[in-house]
């Protein structure tokens, strides 16, 4: 198609803005406009809330959990584990080998108990971890060792619990003594209490040194796992080819975190694209519009067409004249779908906090979604693709009025005016 002449671009912004006689049309355009507009706009806003959710899931359950976790084949306890973790140190790629004691436990304080998992960690390595060295709320990740642990502040409130109070851990399973077979019981101290901002660690969990959870799990010096931290978890293929050798000759089994949580991040994944689609929806909605809008003004401008094609206007300009028009109000729409789309999502936590206040309800509840604030990233790509598919639609719309109207008789049309 050949560029538009200051002619076609003149009658073509001449009919968008229509005359008293012509409002009927002039509001379907507007509401195409805002179709357009909002479909885009809440397209962009709901795939930056998911891409922002994503990544941060992503960056605290890779941030406090190993990116593979090498366990016994049978479920047992590792026994001698140091040549292995120095084996694993060798692979290209591995960045730390962290042994871990992992266990389910209930907690008691102030009268009041619930479940916990417990994680055994090397405090030196449990101190580098920046999920929780950039999240402490109170004390000092210098007094985590010996019997001291760290637990959530979701826990800490749930509980009434402050750094250099005791907590008691109770293990499910029991010793002897001359009475019969009672269980395993201990107070340790709390030395720190961190906020990484996911429920789930925040309410459920509690990290000892390595040393303490293997006298209180009765491991006898062995670790239930090795976790693995890698410098690309993304894209940990040849990794984990190389630590799958490693591992030939052990009766060990590796699971890395992608299939250690499948049925979470494959649930995310396809919510996304189901929602992608649902919303998609809305823009060929106002595309329609856009049709209908035309078709009537096509209609209605039927005497004008044949006046300009008697007049030497060819079926290409009448054509190009309306496809400006119709394409006009896609362009306008998605423009201001994107700008409102870009905006809101920069600034949704402080819409949420806002809308909080004015209604007094919590619109994200940390116990539902797992996080305690709204993330939003922006997919520059993403945002992109939006455009480009709303516009191609708002194009498409106006294929068929435009050649309705390119196609219109002048003799039919002026025969009885």
């Amino acid at each position: 198609m050949r560029p538009f002449s200051a002619f076609e671009r003149l009658v073509a912004f001449r009919y968008l803005r229509a005359r008293r006689q012509e409002g009927f049309i002039s509001v379907i355009s507007w509401f195409s406009l805002l179709g357009i507009g909002l479909g885009v706009a809440t397209l962009i806003i709901v795939m930056a809330v998911m891409n922002g959710f994503r990544a941060e899931l992503f960056d605290r359950v890779l941030g406090l959990n190993g990116h593979m976790n090498i366990s016994s084949m049978d479920g047992n306890v590792l026994y001698n584990y140091d040549p292995l973790v120095e084996k694993l140190k060798q692979v290209q790629g591995v960045l730390s080998v962290s042994p871990t004691v992992e266990g389910q436990t209930l907690l008691t304080s102030n009268g009041a108990a619930s479940g916990a998992l417990v994680r055994g960690v090397d405090p030196a390595q449990f101190r580098t971890r920046d999920i929780i060295k950039q999240h402490i709320e109170e004390g000092s990740l210098e007094n985590f060792g010996d019997d001291k642990i760290a637990i959530g502040l979701r826990m800490a409130a749930r509980l009434g619990l402050h750094v250099g109070d005791t907590l008691t851990l109770i293990s499910p399973s029991s010793k002897a003594t001359v009475f019969g077979t009672a269980p395993r019981m201990k107070a340790y101290e709390i030395a720190v209490i961190f906020n990484v901002g996911m429920y789930e660690y925040d309410n459920g969990f509690v990290f000892m040194p390595l040393e303490s959870a293997k006298t209180f799990f009765h491991t006898f010096g062995g670790v239930t796992s090795l976790e693995i931290f890698v410098a690309q978890p993304h894209r940990f293929d040849s990794i984990k080819m190389n630590l799958v050798q490693a591992l030939s000759q052990t009766n060990t089994r590796l699971l890395d975190w992608q299939q250690s949580n499948a049925s979470f991040f494959t649930a995310l994944q396809v919510e996304r694209n189901v929602m992608f689609l649902i919303l998609t929806m809305i823009i060929i909605v106002a595309a329609f519009n856009i049709i209908s809008g035309l078709i009537m003004l096509v209609k209605d401008k039927g005497s004008d067409i044949a006046i300009l094609r008697t007049m030497g206007a060819t079926r290409g300009m009448i054509m190009r004249i309306f496809f400006m028009t119709g394409a006009s109000v896609g362009v306008m729409g998605t423009i201001f779908g994107c700008v409102l789309g870009i905006a809101f999502a920069k600034n949704i936590e402080s819409i949420r906090q806002l809308i909080q206040k004015m209604t007094g309800t919590d619109l994200f509840s940390a116990e539902i979604y797992f996080l305690s604030h709204l993330p939003a990233v922006l997919d520059w790509n993403e945002v992109l693709q939006v455009v480009l598919m709303a516009l191609t639609l708002s194009f498409l719309a106006t294929l068929y009025p435009s050649w309705r109207a390119a196609k219109l008789d002048p003799v039919e049309a002026l025969r009885y005016e």
